[in-house]
């Protein structure tokens, strides 16, 4: 509903607003909105207006750049069009998070002008630019520094000026103008937080989790841009201070915050204490830019394995938002845990939603002169030119619920040479392989590395990959080596049903797969197991207490 997204924006204009609202977050509704510790009558309605409209024409014209589809372009252009004439500082006037929904519009429009071509879209950038200028700080503050300075509201100290380098810098990058590259160097300077870790020093502990991990996205593209290489070290060792603190699935962040140096009794208590484990939509989209980038500078394949980890052990299981605005927000991993909806519609999750799914292709292919790397084993298609040669590479996979393979099939009008590379994850087996039409490709296969095929290629040409995914037990840290999640390669198995009770090492790794279920016949009973895209309404849990 076109009036009901742009409701919010025409009512802070004083334009006439005409259309539904659409609930929730999204409502242009101050008199609703109450966080005031200490007072009756709390709510989220109207927590940030309009906060996702940018996000949803992010992904809109994501889509487009994978599909081409003109309906989409048609439609990204409108929604630019009849957004232009609502861009004021009026908006931002007495706006909860004004830093925040810059970020989430100046993306939309930013991608709108470059992915889908829509050319009112630059000028829009730069208008919505000045009109939120005199509401944002004069440089960067930390989340911790703006929570104790005086606001008319609580929720104002929440505001995230500490990401806005990352999507300022690409806009430079795409020639939108020189300011933004001035602008994003404003928004970069964070020695709270960014400095520590370029020294290795985990910087962390009670930091708000999503938006400090989308932070280190700014770190990457002040190296990627001004070849700043303390900001690239802050990017590595956060990452790696973040997978330390992580769950078998890959998330992170109960409760939205991170741990840092309080060690590893926080996320061990979480499993008992807490049902907000994961903040899955905006956790996943902030965690995949950052492994990608990490991937594309260091060529490394684990940060592919940590992608793999969230898509099947927490987006691919991700409830799908309503048309009401229902969104899935929080994974659980509380030992009595269970799928639902966010409390209010259109939250933060229901934005990151579309663009995570949107950004699917370019998780899947990186590619250089020399030819294409495979990230994810997942359905999808790829296009590149070697050599003058126009390639056209299908992949379709079993992999991982219905099987242990996928394949390659390449469309190419004459031969051409490049190299296809297979990311190998860390957990492999030796019966790992890849053929090329049915025979050994002679590649060298390591666990954790990308196997390389460099060939002539034709079209007709097959490549096929088996994955040996063998059954391992993942301790949650190595404080608690006796509470544990059973894995089958990427899949994180988990225990379905009340039962909560403990089980042996070999109770656990007896487990065997029957159709979309897996089942362990232990001593007493039988306990059902499934991945998380096959949980429905049944309770679940994460992890299991060894019996021995």
């Amino acid at each position: 509903d076109t009036d009901a997204l742009l409701k919010p924006f025409r009512a802070r204009a004083g334009l006439p607003a005409p259309g539904a609202n659409m609930g929730g977050w999204y409502d242009n509704a101050p008199e609703d909105f109450n966080v005031e510790p200490g007072t009756p009558n709390q709510s989220f309605h109207g927590f940030i207006p309009g906060h996702s409209f940018g996000q949803y024409v992010s992904g809109l014209s994501r889509g487009f750049a994978m599909t081409g589809d003109p309906n989409v372009k048609a439609r990204i252009a409108e929604l630019v069009r009849l957004y232009e004439p609502t861009i004021s500082p009026k908006f931002f006037d007495d706006y909860n998070l004004p830093a925040y929904t810059f970020d989430k519009l100046f993306v939309g429009l930013m991608d709108a002008w470059y992915f889908a071509g829509v050319e009112q879209a630059k000028p829009a950038a730069a208008r919505l630019t000045q009109a939120a200028l005199p509401y944002l700080p004069p440089k960067l503050v930390s989340r911790h520094v703006s929570e104790s300075m005086p606001h008319k509201r609580r929720a104002q100290g929440w505001d995230e000026s500490y990401t806005l380098a990352e999507n300022l810098f690409l806009a430079w990058q795409r020639g939108m103008g020189e300011q933004y590259g001035a602008l994003a160097s404003r928004y970069l300077d964070y020695p709270d937080y960014f400095t520590p870790l370029s020294e290795g020093v985990n910087a962390l502990k009670g930091q708000h989790a999503y938006s400090h991990v989308n932070a280190l996205n700014s770190a990457v593209q002040a190296y990627l841009t001004l070849g700043d290489e303390a900001h690239l070290h802050a990017a590595l060792n956060g990452f790696r201070f973040l997978e330390q603190e992580s769950y078998a699935t890959g998330g992170w962040g109960p409760n939205e915050t991170l741990i840092g140096s309080d060690g590893p009794e926080p996320l061990f208590e979480s499993l008992a204490k807490t049902h907000a484990s994961f903040e899955t939509p905006c956790g996943t989209y902030g965690h995949f830019k950052i492994a990608r980038y990490l991937m594309r500078i260091t060529g490394e394949a684990r940060y592919g394995d940590s992608m793999e980890r969230l898509l099947y052990n927490a987006m691919m299981g991700a409830l799908p938002t309503q048309q009401d605005g229902r969104t899935f927000y929080y994974s659980d991993y509380n030992m009595a845990a269970k799928k639902g909806f966010a409390n209010d519609q259109w939250p933060c999750c229901s934005g990151t939603f579309i663009q995570l799914t949107s950004d699917y292709g370019i998780s899947t292919y990186l590619h250089d002169a020399g030819g294409i790397y495979v990230n994810l084993y997942v359905p999808s298609q790829v296009s590149a030119s070697f050599g003058g040669t126009a390639v056209k590479i299908a992949q379709a996979p079993l992999y991982p619920a219905s099987g242990n393979s996928s394949d390659f099939v390449i469309s190419a009008e004459r031969p051409a040479r490049f190299a296809m590379r297979f990311r190998i994850p860390a957990w492999a087996g030796p019966r790992t392989s890849l053929s090329v039409n049915g025979r050994p490709a002679g590649a060298a296969i390591v666990a954790g590395k990308f196997a390389e095929i460099a060939r002539t290629w034709r079209g007709g040409d097959r490549v096929t990959i088996r994955l040996d995914m063998p059954l391992r037990l993942e301790p949650l840290n190595g404080a608690h080596p006796d509470t544990v999640a059973l894995m089958s390669g990427p899949l994180v198995l988990f225990p379905v049903g009340d039962d909560a009770g403990q089980l042996s090492r070999s109770e656990l790794m007896s487990a065997k797969q029957d159709g979309d279920d897996w089942t362990i016949t232990a001593a007493d009973r039988k306990v059902r197991l499934k991945t998380f895209a096959a949980i429905g309404d049944e309770p679940y849990r994460l992890y299991t207490r060894l019996r021995d």
